[in-house]
């Protein structure tokens, strides 16, 4: 099973990583826990299949796919 997992106090809510995955596993919403920043959330973490454009796209390097 494929995990895929954003540290959210790296994630900077930019969208790239929803942007360009072309599973679509990725939403952006605010987080309680940052102040309701928007954050990356994985909640379709079952569709990946580990192209890995979201860890090569994001600028904080926030992503970790793995299996």
């Amino acid at each position: 099973m494929v995990r895929v997992i954003v540290d959210r106090n790296l994630c900077n809510g930019d969208c790239i990583c929803a942007d360009i995955c072309p599973m679509n596993v990725f939403d952006i919403l605010p987080s309680a826990e940052h102040n309701n920043e928007d954050k990356s959330f994985a909640p379709r973490e079952e569709d990946c299949i580990q192209c890995m454009a979201c860890v090569s796209a994001c600028p904080t390097q926030a992503i970790i796919v793995e299996d």
